[in-house]
């Protein structure tokens, strides 16, 4: 995903990558990234800035968070689903735990 912003990106432009990156970057496009003069900004996403304001917004209806969800589980099995999220197994990309 990140080679593909990269390239997709316009001269001048930025590529921002918020939240955690994970892995090693293998054939990164150092070559279009500089004699395109592209921006390349990083950081973690601020999560107790948005947290609460978010949880709002879904509890309204305004925002639906279903289409991120890949697995539920009960709490008792929080270890797996943070293995399963953490090896990108079965497809898994937001684990929801209920109590």
């Amino acid at each position: 995903m990140l080679r593909q912003a990269i390239m997709s990106c316009r001269s001048g432009g930025a590529v921002s990558v918020i939240g955690v990156y994970g892995g090693l970057i293998d054939k990164f496009p150092a070559g279009a990234w500089m004699n395109r003069s592209l921006t390349l900004r990083t950081g973690q996403c601020h999560v107790r800035r948005y947290m609460l304001p978010l949880l709002e917004r879904i509890e309204r209806g305004e925002i639906d968070p279903t289409r991120i969800i890949t697995h539920t589980l009960p709490l008792e099995e929080t270890e797996r689903g943070f293995e399963m999220f953490k090896n990108k197994q079965n497809d898994c990309e937001k684990v929801v735990l209920k109590p």
